[in-house]
């Protein structure tokens, strides 16, 4: 892949490493209750690529599926719990990447807030997004 059409991304560890080639299929930010427990957080911002845009560098032994539903699988680090991965039958040749594993900008901002009818009110919202429900 080149480089200047492409964005590394990794583990807080450092021990998976990954690229993806731009350009993105969509950014969004998911409210559903599984991505929100799987990170801790309000909501979990995903960038959606082909799947043959996306290619492991190093950690194949670090990186864990785990099948949260079925269908579904998220990709962690075994070693420092890092939540990186998501792919499902649902979005067939897709890999969904967590924007902020990501070690730069990717080419488009978040377009819209997903299963937005399981949102916390706690979390900051912005308005301006289009909203989907599951």
């Amino acid at each position: 892949m080149s480089e200047h059409n492409s964005v590394l991304g990794g583990c807080l560890c450092g021990a998976v490493r990954f690229e993806v080639m731009l350009p993105s299929k969509w950014c969004a930010h998911c409210h559903c209750s599984m991505c929100r427990r799987t990170h801790g957080a309000g909501f979990v911002t995903w960038a959606g690529f082909e799947s043959d845009h996306f290619l492991l560098l190093s950690g194949e032994d670090h990186l864990t599926w785990y099948l949260s539903s079925p269908g579904a699988r998220r990709g962690f680090c075994k070693t420092c719990g890092s939540s990186m991965l998501f792919e499902s039958k649902r979005w067939v040749r897709e890999t969904h990447v967590a924007l902020g594993c990501l070690d730069g900008p990717i080419d488009r901002k978040p377009q819209a807030n997903s299963f937005f009818d399981a949102h916390v009110d706690w979390a900051p919202i912005d308005d301006a997004l289009k909203a989907y429900s599951g």
